[in-house]
């Protein structure tokens, strides 16, 4: 009878143990699954928009950026961290255009204290048309979160819209032709405030109709050029330029080239 009676409380430790080690698996398990949790939306927000970047200011060096056959590794800055480097804004965007492969049809320029940013025609817009669509708004989303990381140092961003003159021997209805332009640009503030991307206050919408263009309206690859919205972020603490001396330096960079050396020549000559 002693043995047995010490057979049956040795099995009962051992299945005591067994079930104490399932008990914590199981908790374990439990506790992973609990802080797994990831807004969605925010998860496709950084995984798909931010890759690395390399920029070097004031002595703060950020990641090099890491090409795997044309497809960047990830950079996600966590909800707690800012952009602090207006560089860094500028690459960050940037990527954000490559991984959508919008190069052709968008082109974003460095400055001295900003970053220009025009998208040709159909990128936010069908033809005659002020709704924005679904692309031009996964664009705008993935902005926003770059331009609300940048808030501190962002002093405006400016949306201006612009329409082309479809028929070269007639200039488009006067109503019509700025109704477009001023809607289309109010639709891109509306939806960059509604995504809490900068302080409202810092948003500027403006309207230019066909009166701006950057290519001759006779071709169709003219006419989408001129059809655009641009986006003209500036830096705080900067002193502002007047949107010439901005076109100058994104448009005509070429022109203001020769037209330095020219002066140079003249200077030395003289």
């Amino acid at each position: 009878m002693i043995k047995k009676y010490k057979k049956q409380e040795e099995s009962g430790g051992w299945l005591d143990t067994y079930g104490g080690i399932v008990t914590l698996l199981l908790c374990f398990f439990i506790l992973l699954y609990s802080v797994s949790y990831v807004d969605q939306n925010k998860w496709k927000m950084l995984v798909g928009s931010f890759k690395p970047i390399a920029s070097e200011e004031n002595g703060k060096d950020i990641p090099p950026v890491r090409e795997n056959e044309g497809e960047s590794a990830q950079y996600a800055p966590s909800e707690n961290d800012d952009i602090t480097d207006f560089n860094q804004l500028y690459l960050v965007l940037k990527q954000i255009i490559e991984s959508r492969n919008l190069q052709d049809s968008v082109e974003i320029t460095p400055g001295n204290g900003f970053t220009f940013i025009s998208f040709r025609d159909k990128v936010f817009f069908d033809g005659d048309s002020s709704i924005l669509r679904q692309e031009g708004k996964e664009v705008l989303d993935q902005f926003a979160f770059a331009f609300h990381k940048a808030d501190g140092m962002i002093k405006e961003v400016q949306v201006l819209g612009h329409t082309s003159q479809w028929n070269p021997e007639r200039p488009n209805n006067i109503r019509n032709d700025r109704m477009l332009s001023a809607q289309r640009s109010a639709e891109v503030i509306i939806y960059l405030q509604s995504k809490n991307a900068v302080s409202p206050e810092k948003l500027v919408s403006m309207s230019f109709g066909q009166y701006r263009p950057v290519a001759p309206s006779d071709t169709e690859d003219g006419r989408a050029q001129n059809s655009r919205m641009e986006i003209l972020i500036t830096k705080s603490n900067v002193v502002e330029k007047s949107l010439e001396e901005y076109y100058n330096q994104v448009y005509h960079q070429d022109q203001l080239e020769t037209d330095n050396q020219i002066k140079s020549g003249s200077e030395t000559d003289g």
